[in-house]
């Protein structure tokens, strides 16, 4: 038996949890938010905006979070930190500027840029297997030779936020690492081919630079100047991944206020529509994304117009029958991703007399939401991906509605898993696979059997056929609606 640690470096806070290498049992666990810093703001640059980050504030966090012995006798950690962010880094190790984080839409325009500079979407997606968006370092970097060039000239080498979190721990040694989950999420680097893409960077920024080391999901980063094996880390959805135990077959719908969907496949999926982003997973494996942009938000919506809470919609919705009576919510309330429809509104068909009821208006809600992110897993299942159980994430799982609709109409099994901190569980399963191959103990190929989430689960059954006819009504309105929408998509329309 040992003892490993598994650290989420989060938007807001650091979450540590010490595991038990052979059971997975938490022994302990730590938390501690970020604390607020102005981030200093560069020579002639615009003041500094939320989405400037000062990185020290998350070592001020891990250590608050680690804080009380909560490592001791700890054998090796495990890394995991929040996905798209940029590290600009000088010849001499420091940063250029704060640290890129977070959905900076400031990038959006530079993002544009960059689709048109490579030939459009077609030619991103074969190259790395994303098309830019403004999240992605690929386009913070095109912002930033743009808009603080005389910062994007001192740069010489990159990080993302857990790539530097992990050199840090190490001491900050001349060797510098990432994993492919990091890797894949910065829009230089592909899935696909396993490599580095150092023209787009160059593209992006006008130079080259120095690019950490991918190294393999069981290999270590380093030790520190302790001893203490420090694994390779990954990006939060990864880790959250690995944390929950999803594999071959499962599925995993996020339920903010916008969607995503992603399942484990054993390829990269190159996606000529630019609807599937190809990352790469904490096992060796590939996650396949597609996001939407509407699915609580259409929840939150409907709630406001019925004056009630979101507990209260549900109540409403499960008074009502499959299909809403008739009526139909198409939810792009923000435009939509996925189909590509960013500049149209939402959609209320079939309004009539006995369908104008508050029960009727809040189901329609939850099957439009759910029914939007079934296209998005129908996405996946027309490129071969196979989806038998799906994982619901996020607090509206928990609404009776959704856990009483979503299986008829996402056709799978849904698995509700119990609150946990599954990304600091992921990169201490993470920590405990490293440990084990170095020692002999564990294949580089096979991690650590952990038990699965605890969870509870909920199947179709009979009521299959009756949500099946209702996700064939949605898919009917939105044709109608929005002819073609998915024509240029890999799996369209297509009926799990």
């Amino acid at each position: 038996m040992g003892i490993v640690a598994g650290l989420d470096s989060s938007s807001e806070s650091t979450r540590i949890v010490v595991c038990d290498t052979d059971t997975g049992a938490v022994i302990r666990q730590g938390y501690a938010p970020h604390p607020a810093a102005d981030a200093a703001t560069p020579p002639g640059a615009a003041p500094a905006s939320p989405y400037d980050v000062d990185p020290q504030s998350w070592l001020l966090s891990l250590g608050e979070a680690a804080g009380g012995k909560l490592l001791e006798g700890v054998q090796a950690i495990g890394v995991s930190a929040q996905g798209h962010g940029l590290l600009a880094l000088d010849a001499g190790g420091g940063l250029v500027r704060p640290a890129l984080v977070g959905n900076d839409k400031r990038a959006q325009s530079a993002a544009a840029d960059l689709i048109d500079s490579l030939g459009g979407r077609t030619a991103w997606a074969q190259a790395v297997g994303a098309v830019p968006s403004a999240t992605q370092a690929v386009a913070k970097l095109r912002w930033l030779a743009r808009t603080e060039p005389d910062a994007a000239r001192q740069v010489t080498e990159l990080m993302q936020p857990h790539d530097w979190l992990v050199w840090q721990l190490l001491g900050r040694p001349a060797r510098r690492t990432t994993d492919r989950g990091t890797a894949s999420g910065t829009g230089y680097w592909s899935a696909a081919t396993g490599s580095w893409r150092p023209d787009l960077i160059e593209l992006a920024l006008g130079h080259q630079v120095r690019l950490p080391e991918v190294i393999g999901p069981a290999e270590a980063a380093g030790r520190t100047p302790e001893g203490l094996l420090i694994s390779a880390g990954t990006g939060e959805t990864m880790a959250a991944a690995f944390g929950l135990g999803v594999g071959i077959g499962d599925a995993v719908i996020s339920l903010g206020a916008s969607g995503s969907v992603f399942s484990v496949h054993h390829e990269a999926l190159v996606d000529p529509s630019g609807t599937i982003t190809s990352y790469a997973d904490a096992t060796g494996m590939h996650l396949p994304v597609v996001h939407t942009l509407n699915a609580v938000r259409a929840l939150r919506g409907t709630a406001e117009l019925l004056s009630v809470d979101l507990e209260g919609l549900s109540a409403l919705a499960l008074k009502s029958t499959p299909g809403s009576y008739g009526l139909v919510l198409l939810p792009y309330l923000e435009g939509e991703r996925t189909p590509h429809l960013p500049h149209t509104a939402g959609t209320l068909t079939g309004l009539r007399r006995e369908s104008m009821k508050p029960e009727h208006l809040a189901r329609a809600a939850f099957e439009g939401m759910l029914c939007g992110l079934a296209d998005a897993l129908d996405v996946l299942r027309g490129r071969g991906v196979a989806v038998r159980r799906v994982f619901l994430l996020g607090p509206a799982a928990d609404l009776p509605a959704v856990r009483a609709i979503a299986p008829a109409l996402l056709d799978a099994q849904i698995v509700v898993p119990q609150p946990a901190d599954y990304a600091a569980l992921g990169a201490a399963r993470q920590a405990a696979w490293a440990l084990g191959a170095a020692h002999g103990t564990l294949s580089p190929h096979q991690p650590p059997l952990w038990p699965a989430a605890a969870s509870q689960v909920f199947e179709a059954g009979e009521e299959l056929a009756v949500g099946q006819a209702v996700r064939q009504q949605y898919v009917a309105v939105r044709e109608q609606t929005h002819p073609g929408a998915f024509e240029a998509g890999p799996g369209a329309g297509q009926m799990g």
